[in-house]
């Protein structure tokens, strides 16, 4: 299993594909798949069926899933930086290798 940079909440952009340059939040992170959730990024429309939540059923708009190596997260400052660790005392921390701030 692969260590991913990348958490649930934070504020990334997207640096590759279709839905480059657009900057959102991450909802989700699928770990197994190497994929994450984010915020108004790469939407798509889901057809539903009537269910008893959707009694009416129809067209359905959600966020799918991007490749974490299209993502980079983005600074305090809003720049694209990568991620380091570094140990502060016994606590392990990430931080931005641009600005060398915690994150």
């Amino acid at each position: 299993m692969t260590k991913l940079k990348i958490k649930s909440g934070d504020t990334v952009q997207v640096i590759a594909g279709d839905h480059k340059g657009s900057e959102g939040k991450v909802l989700k992170v699928l770990i197994d798949k190497n994929k994450a959730i984010v915020e108004g990024v790469n939407m798509v429309k889901k057809h539903t069926k009537p269910s008893a939540q959707n009694p009416q059923g129809g067209i359905v708009e959600k966020e799918a899933s991007i490749h974490i190596s299209n993502l980079s997260l983005l600074t305090s400052k809003g720049e694209t930086t990568r991620v380091g660790y570094k140990m502060n005392g016994d606590k392990k921390e990430r931080f931005s290798k641009k600005s060398n701030e915690v994150i």
